[in-house]
Parts: C-alpha cells; structure tokens; sequence
C-alpha cells in the first residue's frame, strides 16, 4: 500500500506592494534643519569629523582612517580633508546652511577645517571655537631627587 498524503507547495517571497522593492526596506526620509554643529576632534594619529543638530544629535560622521588612510596618512591635512569634504556631503541631505564649528585637540586637523570652510562656500560658519581642554594646574611634579 502506497503512502497518499499530499504537500503543498511552500508559497514564494514577492515584492510587496506597500514597501515598493524587493528587499522590504523603506526610503530613509531625512529631515530639514537649517542649523547644525560641526564637531572635529583633532588628535596626532587621527582626525574625526561629526556634525550633529543643535539638540547633540549625530547626523554624519567620518575621520581619516574612514576615508581609507592607514598608519601616518592619517595624521595629513590631506586625510583630514578629505574626513570633512565626505561630513559635509552626507550633512548636504539634511539641508543644513549654517554651522558652528568646534575644533578639539592638536592636531593637523584644525588648521585643515578652517581651510577647507573658507574655499568652500556651500556653509554660513556662524561660529569657530576651541574647545581644546587645557590643564590649569597639570599633574603633579615629580619629587625631588636625592644626589
């Protein structure tokens, strides 16, 4: 006697008709601000560049080791450029047009933004500051030595 139960085809995935691709996902929807804070924190290895909305909400990020510069390249005002041109550009979907911008550390970095905001004229720079912790007193001295 031969064994008669019946299977039924397992249904297909398709393209559903509410997310309109085949992958489901939804087109990101980007919001308009008009005001924003470029961050760039400046150190000897590395260069990081983040713009956030005026609340502290990140938009768009990059650095250096990002953009694809390995070992010493980071630390160029090549690289640091090329970290801020790439910000900017993703920052460009949120339609903001004016920045405050926040320089940190010692690096290369710094003297680089100031550069490339001032040829390029694509941004209204309301503000440059330095926010760079200084020590008002340092560590403690080592003690004196005995000869």
């Amino acid at each position: 006697m031969a064994d008669t139960t019946k299977t039924t085809p397992k249904p297909t995935a398709s393209v559903s008709a509410k997310s309109g691709s085949a992958s489901g996902g939804k087109k990101k929807v980007y919001k308009n601000i008009a005001e924003g804070r470029l961050y760039v924190k400046s150190s000897f290895n590395n260069t990081i560049v983040t713009i956030t909305d005026q609340k502290g909400n990140s938009l768009a990020w990059s650095s250096s080791g990002h953009c694809g510069f390995k070992g010493a390249r980071k630390s160029t005002p090549y690289a640091a450029t090329t970290a801020i041109e790439r910000t900017l550009e993703e920052a460009k979907k949120y339609g903001i047009k004016k920045l405050e911008v926040y320089l940190n550390g010692p690096g290369v970095g710094r003297d680089a933004t100031l550069r490339f905001l001032r040829s390029k004229r694509d941004f209204d720079v309301e503000a440059v500051s330095d926010v760079t912790p200084i020590a008002h007193n340092g560590p403690r001295p080592p003690k004196a030595r005995r000869a």
